[in-house]
């Protein structure tokens, strides 16, 4: 598999609304996803808005939030 750089900063992502879970709580501990233009969609840490955001398409994050919903990754967590 080729290897693909991921990542730019979230600042560059002008004119986004950012989204963050209902689940999050009020100390930062949380994600916020947007969707772009291209119709990807970009992830960033809200503890740090001015960081890096990663893009992923859209396909990809329908596959997470399955697996997601599904528990494929609760052992992460557990």
């Amino acid at each position: 598999m080729d290897s693909v750089l991921n990542g730019v900063p979230a600042t560059s992502l002008r004119g986004v609304r950012w989204v963050k879970s209902r689940h999050s709580a009020a100390v930062g501990n949380c994600v916020e996803m947007a969707e772009l233009v291209d119709g990807s969609i970009a992830v960033r840490n809200s503890r740090d808005p001015e960081g890096p955001a990663l893009i992923y398409t859209r396909a990809e994050v329908v596959a997470f939030l399955a697996g997601a919903k599904e528990g494929d990754f609760d052992a992460l967590v557990a």
